[in-house]
């Protein structure tokens, strides 16, 4: 039978990659489900291409264009968040893409790990926000989570059962600005930090990059998939982006996993494992990269990388109030309103104000998210930290 996967965000970069893979593979799998945010036109595209058992607009406002649109086909339409939520729990569904960007991710994370759901894991927010909290129901329902995150999936890939890490070493391309000086930094512009030289992804991720910021939801990422403390975790500058992450091993020895960027390759095996199917992707061509460089991350230069490794030593609800101001911060300077070191500088204040909570609970961490969204906000728009368009 095939593998029936609900995508949750399909209309993005991971999801519509998820879609390329499940067309190669239309034997093995089916799209059950897709989701979208905003971008209904997209998602009437893919579910007329796709004919899922049912779609979900998270954006009430976009319902009658979504229902009107699929009238002809036998396709159950819905909106909103709870919807959203609900579908995840379909018994038919086999594995639950997360990809959706942001906090957003975490509430049907839950209800699909409740579910008994195999979740291949693309929102890394959720572990960033509640990785406790998420590693206590997957022990409890005994669901497996499947990295997709290019780095996480390499990791996963050089694990050896029985033999413990002593290292997860994750690369980081350096993005855009790796060889920007601090003075430089002050002045780049949304357009500069939405070049990123090597992969092709969503805005916001694509300035986490710039940042730094997805490197160190990474490390609070790879903490919980792995198992493994703060100190064992390092992040090594690659920027060929070729070596995907590595493991060290109580001998010394170091095992990598290599590949050409191209995001297709973690997902499908996110859905195949532990089997490896055929894909079209480009093969290495090692004649062509005649070395590869490893650089220290410089975390004067970028903040965000040693913003997140305090939180992570902090614990409680410190990530979670690091990815909210994030967050906030990211989409104030896709719209101009705050320049890219003033970012840092938001989220380290939000940081101080926001009230901690050593052992949060789920309503702990909603609580969390809204308050450290409100403070940011403020930060931003108090003129308190330089802007581009004060």
């Amino acid at each position: 039978m095939k593998k029936q996967i609900a995508i949750l965000g399909s209309t993005g970069s991971i999801g519509t990659q998820a879609l390329q893979v499940i067309a190669e593979h239309s034997d093995l799998y089916e799209a059950y489900a897709l989701t979208a945010h905003n971008q209904v036109d997209l998602l009437i595209e893919q579910a007329r291409r796709f004919m899922p058992e049912a779609v979900v607009i998270a954006n009430p406002d976009k319902y009658a264009r979504l229902k009107d649109a699929l009238a002809d086909l036998p396709i159950k339409v819905y909106a909103g968040e709870d919807a959203l939520c609900q579908i995840v729990e379909s018994a038919p569904i086999d594995i639950v893409l997360t990809a959706m960007v942001g906090y957003a991710g975490l509430r049907p994370t839950m209800n699909a790990i409740r579910a008994g759901k195999a979740i291949a894991l693309a929102n890394k927010e959720t572990l960033v926000v509640a990785g406790d909290l998420i590693t206590r129901l997957v022990d409890e329902y005994h669901v497996p989570i499947l990295p997709v995150d290019s780095e996480h999936s390499a990791v996963f890939q050089c694990l050896e059962p029985g033999n413990p890490l002593e290292k997860v070493i994750l690369t980081a391309s350096g993005g855009p600005f790796r060889t920007l000086t601090a003075e430089q930094l002050a002045t780049v512009t949304r357009e500069q930090a939405l070049k990123h030289p090597n992969w092709h992804m969503g805005a916001k991720i694509t300035i986490d990059s710039a940042s730094m910021m997805n490197k160190g939801f990474e490390v609070m990422e790879a903490r919980w998939l792995f198992g493994v403390r703060p100190e064992q975790i390092e992040v090594v500058v690659h920027p060929q982006s070729i070596i995907h992450s590595m493991v060290q091993f109580a001998d010394g020895a170091v095992k990598a996993q290599l590949g050409m960027p191209d995001m297709r390759v973690p997902i499908q095996f996110a859905f195949s494992y532990p089997r490896r199917l055929p894909l079209s992707v480009e093969r290495i061509d090692f004649t062509r990269f005649h070395e590869l460089t490893f650089e220290q991350p410089d975390t004067r230069r970028f903040r965000n990388l040693a913003l997140a490794y305090d939180a992570l030593h902090r614990g409680g609800n410190m990530p979670c109030i690091v990815n909210a101001a994030n967050e906030v911060v990211v989409e104030a300077f896709l719209h101009d309103r705050i320049s890219f070191l003033g970012m840092s500088d938001v989220i380290a204040r939000t940081m101080e104000r926001v009230s901690f909570v050593g052992r949060p609970t789920y309503d702990d961490y909603v609580a969390t998210d809204a308050e450290a969204r409100r403070v940011a906000e403020e930060l931003v728009t108090s003129g308190g930290t330089p802007t581009l368009n004060p």
